[in-house]
């Protein structure tokens, strides 16, 4: 499932990839402009997962697993040959959210229908951190080919990508989901799980900062690299995929402190500490990229180690009879909000003078900072006693 992951997030990242050096500049947009386009992809995801997540409480996730992938194949390609500018290319990579849609989570849960009972904590976590591996291969494959053959093949190449997951998915037995009882998207008892809704909360300010950075990281180290002659080994390219591959080991790191330490403890420290970082990163982000670097790979860590205690403590805190329909409230909370951050982040930083402007980043980085700030306030709240 890990491998099928892989290949199905190989699209994921393409349109944050290109952006600035070739969707920016060619279609005249704006930041917000920008981060509207990026984040059309988690909006789609957003509108269909509440439906395909809650699905697999009653159909075999892997069925969900077949349409989703097949779909994200289809947007991902129909960007590539007939995007012409922002809303063209809105429609196609939110028609490639709503397949990821059926692909993410459909995915985590046809991986737990299929896991032995017991605690499944480091399964989860380690197909949730090999999302920020394929991340990292989609930034280093989109930027490459772009780079090599033009920004549309970049979208004919990725598109191959979640044609892996519908050949593991042909290896997967079939398991066929207990009866499930209510309405098809009935969250009321989601909600009244005061312990698993502080975790979708959370999660929710995770991908706020963590699609935020994302769409934004490459333009952010080309402004850096503009400014210096002696970064010629520190590209774009390279900075980008480093900080997605780091966030595997950070997530896994992470989930072992929060099983050793308690897990809200552990999620709200790292919080604390991502937020800080953000906002050194803003402060120097006209210094030399030698001391930023550092930073960079500091935050690299301190973005994703909160990803998989999260998505374990909701996983572990669901009824398991409302599991399909968590593991849904769970991910439309989290893309909502990545739409969100994509956006805000273009916002702040036309907001403060553009990509060229120092003290722009410094905005863009203090918004991110202060979204994540966001979780230990979710997290503390589900653990007071309700009166």
């Amino acid at each position: 499932m890990c491998v099928g992951q892989l290949g199905s997030l190989l699209p994921h990242v393409v349109v944050p990839s290109i952006l600035a050096a070739f969707l920016i500049p060619e279609w005249h947009l704006s930041g917000a402009q920008a981060g509207l386009l990026a984040g059309s992809g988690a909006a789609g995801y957003m509108v269909t997962v509440p439906v395909l997540a809650t699905l697999t409480d009653r159909i075999d996730a892997r069925k969900i697993l077949i349409a989703g992938s097949a779909l994200s194949a289809l947007g991902t390609l129909l960007f590539g040959l007939l995007a012409t500018g922002l809303w063209s290319g809105a429609l196609f990579n939110a028609m490639a959210g709503v397949g990821f849609a059926g692909a993410y989570m459909p995915g985590l849960k046809a991986l737990t229908d299929r896991l032995a009972p017991g605690d499944s904590s480091r399964a989860i976590t380690l197909y949730t951190s090999s999302f920020s591996f394929g991340v990292g291969v989609s930034f280093l494959v989109s930027q490459l080919v772009a780079e090599a053959w033009g920004w549309r093949s970049a979208f004919f190449v990725t598109a191959a990508g979640p044609l892996v997951m519908l050949g593991v998915c042909l290896l997967l037995r079939p398991v066929k989901p207990a009866p499930a009882s209510g309405k098809l998207l009935d969250f009321a008892p989601v909600f009244r799980n005061r312990s698993a809704v502080g975790f979708v909360l959370g999660y929710g300010a995770h991908c706020f900062e963590l699609y935020g950075i994302r769409t934004w990281i490459v333009a952010f180290w080309t402004f850096v690299a503009a400014r210096s002659s002696d970064a010629s080994l520190l590209t774009p390219i390279v900075v980008s995929v480093v900080f997605s591959v780091l966030a595997m080991p950070a997530s896994i790191l992470g989930n072992e402190l929060a099983l050793r330490f308690g897990r809200h403890r552990a999620i709200s420290t790292v919080m604390f500490a991502s937020a800080a970082v953000a906002i050194l990163i803003g402060f120097f982000a006209d210094k030399s990229p030698w001391l930023l670097l550092p930073l960079i790979l500091t935050y690299a860590l301190t973005v994703p180690a909160d990803s998989g205690a999260l998505t374990s403590g909701m996983s572990m805190s669901a009824d398991p009879n409302y599991r399909g329909a968590t593991m849904a409230m769970h991910s439309t909370v989290g893309f909502s909000l990545s739409a969100l951050g994509a956006w805000a982040v273009g916002v702040a930083l036309d907001a403060a003078g553009g990509v060229q402007s120092s003290s722009a980043w410094m905005a863009a980085f203090s918004v991110l900072a202060a979204g994540i700030l966001l979780g230990p306030l979710a997290l503390y709240w589900s653990r007071q006693e309700t009166t």
